[in-house]
C-alpha cells in the first residue's frame, strides 16, 4: 500500500448531491403519505432516518451526478495501489451499492441505522479504525473540520474559499478540487424562465377581441402574466426535483440544475413553495376567477407530474390542455368570453405540438439504442404511430381555422375577412415544417422553444401577424 489510506466522503464529495435529500424526494414522490413519518423517525435519530428511507427510496447509482474530476483522481491513487475507503453519513445500504457500482473502494464505513457517522461520530470512527493522522480525507463542509482535524492530509472539495481557510488551520492540505459556481445561467434554467414565453398566450384573448387599447386589460395581463410565471416556474422546480431519475437518463436533461447537483435540491425545496404563494397572491390582485384558473392549472400540472406524464396518450392531452388553460386564464383577467373556435384551435394545435415533443423524445431514446422512455408509457416503436396522430391534430387545427373564417364572427371582427384567408396556407406550412424538423431529428425537446428560435417559424408568425391586422384594418393588396 503506497501512502495512507485515501477516505472519501460521499454527499457533496464523491457525488454532487445528497443522498438524504434525493432519498426523502423519491418517497415522496412515489408514497407521498409515507413522508408524514419522518418527523417521528427522526425522533429516533438521524441514522433511523435514512435506514428508513433508504430501505423504501429505489435509486440507480450508474446515474448520479459523479464529481468526474475527483473520480478520475481516485482511479490514479487505486491504481498507484492507495487504500481507498468510503466514509459517509449515507445509510450503509447506499453507500455499498454506490462503492460495488465505482469498484475502486476497498472499504465502506456508513450509517447503520444506529451511528451516524457525520462530524465528531466520523472523526472517532476513522481514528478507531486508523489511528490519530493515520489515513487522509476528503470532504466538502465544515462538518468534516473535526475529520480533517485528526487526518495526516486534507483533500477538500467543493469547498468555499473560507473552508479551504479553515482547513488549513488545522490540517495539511494535499490537494483542492474547486467549488461549481452557480452562475445566472443555472439559476435560469432553474426558474426555466425562457418557458415563460410561454405564458404570452394570456394575450391571446385580448387580441382575438380585438380589445389591445384597453389599458386596464393591459395592466391586469401583466400581473395575470408574473402570476402564471411565478407558478409555472414553481411546478417546473417540483417536476425537475420528483423527475432526477428520468432525467438522468437522458442526454440534455442530465445537464439541469438538479440533475447535475449544480444546485442542491435543498434550495429547490423551499423555493418552490415559495414561488407558488408569491404567484397565489398577485393572482388575487388580478381577480377571483383568474385565480381560480390559476388553481386549476397548478393542480393540473401537479397531477401531471405525479401520474399523467407516465400515462400513455393522457400525457399529450394533459399538455394540450395546459396550454389550452394559459388562453383561458388571459379570458379571466381581461372578463372576456371564448368563443368555440378558439378552443378548438387551441386543443388540437397544442395536442399536436404534445406529440411533436413526445415524437422527438422517442426518436433520440431510438439512436440511442433504448426501446423505451424511462418514466414514460411509450416505446421507441410506436414513434411513426405518434407522428401520424401529431399530424393528424395539427391538421385539423387548420380546418377549426378555416371553418372559423366562413363564420359569421369573421364579418364582425375583421374589416377585410377576405384578407384572413391567406393565415391557412400560413398554418399549414408552419405545422408541416414543425413535422418535417421532428423527422429529421432537429426538434428541440420543447417545440414552443424551437420555435422562437426557429428562422422559417419565427417568419410564418410575423406573415400570420401581418396578414390579421391587415385583415382588421381592411389594407388592400
Amino acid at each position: 500500500m503506497i501512502g495512507k489510506p485515501l477516505v472519501v466522503d460521499l454527499d457533496g464529495t464523491l457525488i454532487h448531491s445528497d443522498m438524504l435529500h434525493e432519498s426523502a424526494l423519491r418517497v415522496f414522490r412515489d408514497s407521498p403519505f409515507e413522508t408524514l413519518r419522518i418527523p417521528f423517525l427522526l425522533l429516533k435519530g438521524k441514522a433511523c432516518l435514512k435506514q428508513h428511507l433508504a430501505s423504501r427510496a429505489e435509486f440507480t447509482p450508474k446515474t448520479l451526478p459523479y464529481n468526474e474530476e475527483l473520480l478520475e483522481w481516485l482511479k490514479q491513487q487505486r491504481e498507484e495501489g492507495r487504500y481507498l475507503v468510503l466514509c459517509t453519513a449515507s445509510d450503509k445500504s447506499i453507500a455499498d451499492r454506490i462503492a460495488e457500482h465505482l469498484g475502486i473502494f476497498d472499504e465502506v464505513i456508513a450509517s447503520d441505522g444506529v451511528s451516524n457517522i457525520a462530524g465528531e461520530h466520523k472523526a472517532a470512527a476513522l481514528v478507531q479504525r486508523f489511528q490519530q493522522h493515520g489515513y487522509d480525507y476528503a470532504g466538502n463542509s465544515s462538518t468534516d473540520l473535526p475529520v480533517w482535524s485528526q487526518a495526516h492530509k486534507a483533500i477538500v472539495v467543493n469547498g468555499s474559499n473560507d473552508l479551504v481557510k479553515k482547513a488549513q488551520d488545522i490540517a495539511t492540505i494535499e490537494r483542492v478540487f474547486p467549488k461549481r459556481e452557480i452562475g445566472f445561467s443555472a439559476w435560469r434554467r432553474m426558474l426555466r424562465i425562457h418557458q415563460w414565453l410561454k405564458n404570452l398566450l394570456l394575450l391571446v384573448p385580448l387580441f382575438a377581441a380585438h380589445d389591445v387599447s384597453n389599458g386596464e386589460a393591459w395592466l391586469s395581463l401583466l400581473l395575470a402574466f408574473i402570476a402564471f410565471s411565478l407558478c409555472a416556474s414553481s411546478v417546473y422546480i417540483a417536476n425537475d426535483l420528483l423527475d432526477l431519475d428520468s432525467d438522468r437518463l437522458h442526454p440534455r436533461k442530465r445537464n439541469r440544475p438538479f440533475a447535475s447537483g449544480l444546485i442542491p435540491a435543498w434550495i429547490g425545496v423551499l423555493l418552490a413553495p415559495l414561488l407558488l404563494i408569491i404567484s397565489l397572491a398577485i393572482a388575487g390582485l388580478v381577480g377571483k376567477h383568474f385565480l381560480f384558473w390559476l388553481l386549476f392549472y397548478f393542480a393540473l400540472t401537479c397531477a401531471y407530474s405525479w401520474l399523467l406524464k407516465r400515462l400513455m396518450l393522457v400525457d399529450c392531452l394533459t399538455l394540450a390542455m395546459l396550454y389550452t388553460l394559459r388562453i383561458v386564464s388571459g379570458a379571466a383577467a381581461v372578463g372576456h368570453d371564448l368563443s368555440f373556435w378558439l378552443l378548438a384551435f387551441s386543443v388540437f394545435l397544442f395536442l399536436s405540438l404534445a406529440f411533436v415533443k413526445r415524437y422527438a423524445e422517442l426518436e433520440l431514446q431510438l439512436l440511442s439504442g433504448k426501446e423505451k422512455i424511462h418514466g414514460r408509457g411509450y416505446h421507441t416503436a410506436d414513434a411513426p404511430l405518434i407522428q401520424t396522430m401529431g399530424i393528424v391534430a395539427g391538421y385539423s387545427s387548420v380546418l377549426v381555422l378555416a371553418l372559423y373564417l366562413n363564420s359569421d364572427a369573421v364579418l364582425k371582427l375583421y374589416a377585410a375577412p377576405e384578407l384572413i384567408w391567406g393565415a391557412v396556407p400560413v398554418m399549414l406550412f408552419w405545422v408541416s415544417w414543425m413535422w418535417m424538423q421532428a423527422h429529421r431529428g432537429k426538434m428541440h425537446d420543447d417545440p414552443l422553444v424551437f420555435a422562437v428560435k426557429d428562422r422559417a417559424s419565427l417568419s410564418a408568425g410575423i406573415i400570420f401577424a401581418a396578414i390579421l391586422v391587415a385583415g382588421t384594418v381592411g389594407v388592400s393588396w
